[in-house]
């Protein structure tokens, strides 16, 4: 037997969801052949057989995760001996499930006040103790605490796990919180100038590579394990794009080199792609800094983003207000763009954000 394991398919991930198998059990496949698509961080992708032979045995059924290293398939390629895998086992003791439960107990609670009896009630409903309120004497839990907390999750029915978009999304936004230092910085520049009908989107892309230039700081990415910083001369824009699987990021290449149509073509690409959900993995990575347009959802002026590292910087735009402003010490009504820099403080100092958002604000202050 041909054992054949999930292998890295990059950006660290440590797991993929299986959203397909092209072949079933007692197939002969040949090498190159498509196996099996797998959900990852934000793309579908197709893996194929690493060897010719026949499908003895699969592994993982389709809508469960199958860890990097854990075995997919097996064929029998008509060899006595046994190759191996591609990629090797995982390492003894390793858990092999993904599937934790949502309330699957810990080994321990340092701090929860409970009797032994309410910890066993807890562990009996499934019920995570460490979460539980306590209503008894000094904060302590009591039976009816627990008893409290499984009424409201059988209202509330079922827990349903994280898939795809969504999971990729709370893996990295607990990396982030857990890495990051955030500190943000806001203004609003006046875009009452500008002429009919603009291309925001071009004109918000255009005023980023600019301040990159000017604040090449915020352009960078991060190793915190290594208190490591590279400036990065290319600005590699990830484009913030809700859809109803999720929230997806990919990536405009070289956006400081590039001229307003063809960054209005590539934005149109990447829409489509999105759509039909075939945009290449390869697309999803690399951002060296990111813009989050929340303003075309119709609400929200100000926000503070969240980096993900490596990167250091994400810049944000609220929603296009009408305002009445001073000018020249008379009222009149302007049309406002509220901007938004969350940055790594870690890395980052506030003079420098401060010279990038400036310098964004000086381009978006020009008529063109």
């Amino acid at each position: 037997m041909n054992p054949f394991n999930l292998p890295d398919l990059g950006e660290g991930l440590d797991e993929a969801e299986v959203v397909d198998w092209h072949v079933e059990v007692g197939d002969h496949v040949v090498a190159e052949q498509p196996l099996l698509s797998v959900e990852t961080d934000k793309a579908v992708v197709e893996i194929p057989s690493p060897v010719s032979g026949t499908v003895e045995k699969i592994h993982v059924s389709i809508g469960e995760f199958a860890k990097v290293g854990a075995p997919l398939i097996e064929f029998d390629t008509g060899e006595r001996e046994d190759k191996g895998s591609v990629v090797g086992a995982l390492p003894q003791g390793e858990d092999q499930n993904p599937e934790v439960g949502i309330h699957a107990q810990p080994s321990s609670h340092v701090g929860v006040k409970a009797m032994p009896a309410v910890r066993a009630l807890a562990t009996k409903m499934n019920i995570y103790i460490a979460d539980v309120a306590g209503t008894g004497a000094g904060g302590s839990i009591t039976a009816q605490d627990i008893k409290r907390v499984a009424q409201t999750l059988e209202k509330a029915g079922p827990a349903e796990p994280l898939r795809g978009v969504r999971r990729a999304m709370a893996r990295k936004m607990t990396q982030s919180h857990a890495e990051v230092v955030p500190a943000s910085i806001y203004d609003e520049v006046d875009i009452s100038d500008w002429p009919a009908h603009p291309d925001v989107s071009v004109r918000l892309i255009k005023a980023i590579a600019t301040a990159c230039e000017a604040a090449p700081s915020l352009n960078a990415w991060y190793d915190g394990e290594n208190k490591a910083r590279r400036l990065i001369e290319t600005v590699d824009l990830g484009i913030a794009a809700n859809t109803n699987s999720g929230l997806f990021v990919p990536v405009m290449r070289d956006v400081a080199n590039r001229d307003a149509r063809d960054l209005r073509t590539g934005l149109n690409a990447m829409k489509k792609a999105l759509e039909a959900r075939d945009i290449p993995p390869e697309e999803m990575r690399g951002a060296t800094i990111t813009l989050s347009n929340f303003g075309v959802f119709g609400a929200g002026r100000f926000a503070t983003l969240v980096v993900v590292p490596p990167q250091v910087a994400i810049v944000g735009t609220g929603l296009v207000r009408d305002q009445v402003c001073a000018v020249d010490g008379v009222p009149i009504i302007r049309k406002m763009l509220p901007l938004s820099l969350t940055f790594d403080h870690r890395v980052v100092t506030g003079a420098e954000a401060t010279a990038f958002l400036v310098a964004m604000l000086e381009s978006l202050k020009r008529k063109e």
